[in-house]
């Protein structure tokens, strides 16, 4: 079993929709970005790469890169985790959380674990979304932006502790 940490910020955009975990969040601003700015996919794509020694989303995804301006960032991370198991790694368990003053993360929290639980290929009990204040302290706490951190385990295919949706266990 390996672990990975992500990271991923962005400043808000009123311009944009909020995208986080792959689901539309109604009345808050978006997020500025080259892709959609879905800063939980960007965090645990980061992490999943990572955990496999893969690399990171701006290797894989440039930003310099026309082709992924606007681009789902779950699509993106389904494509990382094609990447991992074309080299024998199967996704385990993320393990999210979101900082922000808004929005509140909770009521959203369910739609979000489905979601990105078909971009794992694994079960939505294999993700854990949680949203934290930062207390008014920081750009965070100014309502400049959001932060994201995930953590991610993989295993090889076949190991013990690396079982994913559909694969019997």
């Amino acid at each position: 079993m390996r672990a990975g940490v992500g990271f991923d910020s962005h400043r808000f955009d009123e311009t944009r929709p909020l995208v986080l975990g792959g689901v539309c969040i109604p009345d808050a601003p978006g997020l500025k970005g080259h892709s959609d700015g879905d800063a939980v996919a960007h965090a645990i794509t980061d992490a999943v790469l990572g955990a496999a020694g893969l690399g990171d989303i701006g290797a894989m995804f440039p930003d310099t890169d026309p082709a992924h301006e606007g681009a789902d960032s779950i699509g993106l991370l389904a494509a990382a985790v094609r990447r991992l198991r074309g080299r024998g790694f199967r996704v385990g368990n993320v393990d999210v959380t979101v900082i922000a003053e808004q929005p509140r993360i909770g009521p959203h929290a369910a739609a979000m674990r489905e979601r990105l639980a078909g971009a794992l290929g694994v079960r939505p009990s294999d993700v854990s979304i949680k949203g934290k204040s930062n207390e008014g302290l920081g750009w965070i706490g100014r309502g400049e932006g959001l932060a994201v951190m995930a953590v991610a385990t993989v295993g090889r295919e076949g190991e013990p502790g690396s079982s994913g949706a559909g694969d019997g266990a």
